[in-house]
């Protein structure tokens, strides 16, 4: 796969994470795992991260409503 759509998705998923572990409802240890082993994974494509979150910035969205695309558009 590559980095910039593998990036998108690890980016996607953290999004989801961090918003379901922000609700109530106590500590989810399966979740909170995940989130850390999916940052580490993110450490791989530091390039990748980058242009997504600063394509994310430009295009004054969140993450989790990019398409590669977008962030191939302004590369």
């Amino acid at each position: 796969m590559e980095p910039i759509n593998e990036a998108l998705e690890l980016l996607k998923r953290q999004a989801q994470l961090e918003n379901g572990l922000r609700q109530a409802g106590g500590i989810r240890i399966t979740e909170e795992r995940e989130l850390y082993a999916l940052r580490e994974r993110l450490q791989r494509y530091p390039q990748a991260v980058s242009a997504i979150l600063q394509t994310a910035r430009n295009l004054n969205r969140t993450v989790d409503a990019l398409e590669a695309r977008d962030v191939r558009g302004l590369g």
